[in-house]
C-alpha cells in the first residue's frame, strides 16, 4: 500500500511539474507578438529585394503578397481585424485555425511572411540563415512543442493559399509577352544614357490588381502637348529641369538623392563599369511603415495592417501608373535637352528606364501617404533614417502629406520629371490610395451586405 501512495505521489509530482513548465499561451504569445519580429522580418525581405535587383513593380507584388499572407495568419488572435477576403479581386476564405486548440499566431504569420518571402525571392542561403536565427529566438519562449509545429504549420497554409492567389495573377504570363517597341515619334520615349536599358515591365498593367476595376479607372489628364517652341507649355517644363540642373541648392541635391531608390545605378568609370544597389520606392514607404510604427509604439497587429494595406495601395499605384507611362509614353528630360539644349546636359540623378508620364515615384508615395494618412492621421512628425546607409543621410517631416508631396518634387530636382509628370502622378496616387482605402475599410462582401445596399 506505501509502494502504491509512493507511486502515485510522485506521478502527481511529474504531472504537477509538467504542468508548470507548460507555458501559458498568455506567456508565448505576447512574447512572440513582439513587433520588433516583425519589423526585422520586413527589413531582412527589403535585404533580399535590394541584393537579388527587383525592378520597383516587381518588388512591390513581393511585399503586398508577404503582408497579405503574414496578416491573414495573425488576424485570427485580434478579433477587430477583418479578413481582407472578399475585398480583394479574386480573393478566397482563407482557411481557419482548428477550433479548440492552442495556437501561437504570429509564430504562424512570420511563417507565412516567409514562406512567401523565400518564394519569390532568389537569396536562399540568406533565408535559411535567417530562419535559424527566428526558430532560436522562438526556442527561447518556451512555446510548447505541439503548439508551434501546429503554429507553423497554419502559416505556411494561408501562405499556400496566398500563393495560390498570387499564381492567378497573370505575372507569369507577362513574362513572356514581347518587350516595348521603340518608336520615332516625335516626343514618345527613348532608352537613356548611361546603358540605355529596355523599357521596365512595360506589360505591367496586365497584371491583376488587388483592389482596382481596371488599370484605367483613375486614368491622369493628357500630358502636355510635345511642342519644341520656346513659349510652350511642354519647352517651358523642359527649361524648368535643365535651370534646376545648372542651380541646384545644397537643400535640393539632398532631396533628390534622399527620395532617388533607383534599384540599379550604373556607375562607367572609363572602361571600368559596375552596379550600385539600392532602396527601391516600395521598400522605403515600407521603411518609413517601420519608422512611424516604432515611434507610436503600435502592437504587431496595428503594425501589420499598416504595412498590409501600404504595400496593396502601393502595388495598386504601379498599376495605375504604368498603364499611363506606356500609353503616352513621354519622353524623358534628358533625351529632349540633348537634342534642344545641351547635348552635354546630365541630370542630377539617373533616369530609370521607363517613358516619364507620370512618374512613379510620386503615384506610389502619394498613395501609400494617402493609406498611411486614414491608418494614422496625417499629422505625423518622424525622421526618416531609411536613406543613411546608402549616404543619403536623414530627414526630418512634420506630416505625412509633407514627406509625399517633397517626393514628388525630388523628381523635378533630380532632373528625370517634367512638373506635369511629378503632380499628375501625385494626383494620380492619391486617388488611387483613396480607392483602396474605400474597399479595405468597408464591410465583406455578404448577400446580407449587398441586399441592404439595394
Amino acid at each position: 500500500m506505501m509502494r502504491i501512495f509512493i507511486l502515485l505521489t510522485f506521478l502527481a509530482g511529474v504531472l504537477g511539474a509538467n504542468s508548470c513548465e507548460r507555458t501559458s499561451p498568455e506567456v508565448y504569445n505576447k512574447q512572440a507578438a513582439d513587433p520588433e519580429l516583425l519589423h526585422q522580418t520586413a527589413d531582412e525581405l527589403t535585404t533580399a529585394i535590394i541584393h537579388d535587383i527587383f525592378k520597383p513593380p516587381v518588388a512591390s507584388r513581393i511585399y503586398a503578397y508577404a503582408n497579405l499572407a503574414a496578416y491573414e495568419a495573425l488576424r485570427n488572435g485580434y478579433a477587430a481585424y477583418p479578413t481582407l477576403a472578399g475585398k480583394l479581386n479574386g480573393f478566397q476564405a482563407v482557411p481557419k485555425p482548428q477550433k479548440g486548440v492552442e495556437y501561437a499566431f504570429p509564430v504562424a504569420s512570420i511563417q507565412a511572411y516567409l514562406k512567401i518571402s523565400k518564394a519569390f525571392t532568389y537569396s536562399t542561403d540568406y533565408w535559411e540563415k535567417y530562419e535559424q536565427e527566428l526558430n532560436q529566438r522562438y526556442e527561447a519562449m518556451n512555446i510548447p512543442a505541439d503548439v508551434y509545429e501546429r503554429s507553423v504549420a497554419y502559416g505556411q497554409q494561408v501562405a499556400d493559399h496566398v500563393l495560390a492567389y498570387a499564381d492567378k495573377d497573370n505575372y507569369k504570363e507577362t513574362r513572356a509577352l514581347m518587350r516595348y517597341s521603340i518608336t520615332d515619334i516625335p516626343g514618345s520615349w527613348q532608352p537613356t544614357p548611361p546603358t540605355y536599358e529596355p523599357a521596365c515591365e512595360s506589360s505591367w498593367n496586365q497584371v491583376r490588381s488587388f483592389t482596382l476595376d481596371s488599370c484605367t479607372q483613375f486614368k491622369p489628364a493628357p500630358p502636355a502637348k510635345f511642342d519644341l517652341k520656346p513659349n510652350s507649355s511642354f519647352f517651358k517644363m523642359v527649361q524648368e529641369v535643365y535651370d534646376y540642373g545648372k542651380n541646384l541648392t545644397p537643400e535640393q541635391k539632398a532631396i533628390a538623392y534622399f527620395w532617388d531608390d533607383n534599384a540599379t545605378v550604373s556607375n562607367i568609370h572609363g572602361h571600368v563599369s559596375y552596379l550600385s544597389k539600392k532602396m527601391t520606392p516600395p521598400g522605403h514607404w515600407l521603411a518609413i511603415v517601420k519608422t512611424i510604427s516604432q515611434d507610436k509604439k503600435l502592437d504587431m497587429m496595428a503594425s501589420l495592417q499598416a504595412y498590409t494595406y501600404s504595400s496593396i495601395a502601393l502595388y495598386d499605384a504601379f498599376i495605375a501608373c504604368w498603364d499611363e507611362k506606356y500609353r503616352s509614353a513621354r519622353i524623358r528630360p534628358i533625351t529632349v535637352i540633348h537634342q534642344t539644349i545641351d547635348p552635354f546636359w546630365e541630370p542630377f540623378l539617373q533616369t530609370p528606364p521607363f517613358p516619364e508620364y507620370v512618374s512613379g515615384h510620386s503615384a506610389i508615395s502619394a498613395s501609400a501617404g494617402t493609406m498611411l494618412i486614414h491608418l494614422l492621421g496625417n499629422e505625423i512628425a518622424f525622421t526618416d533614417s531609411t536613406e543613411f546607409v546608402f549616404g543619403h543621410g536623414v530627414r526630418s517631416f512634420k506630416s505625412i502629406k509633407e514627406t509625399y508631396m517633397e517626393t514628388s518634387m525630388s523628381r523635378i530636382y533630380g532632373g528625370i520629371h517634367f512638373r506635369d509628370g511629378a503632380l499628375e502622378g501625385t494626383r494620380q496616387g492619391e486617388q488611387v490610395g483613396e480607392w483602396v482605402w474605400s474597399k479595405l475599410a468597408r464591410p465583406k462582401e455578404t448577400p446580407e451586405n449587398i441586399l441592404a445596399r439595394k
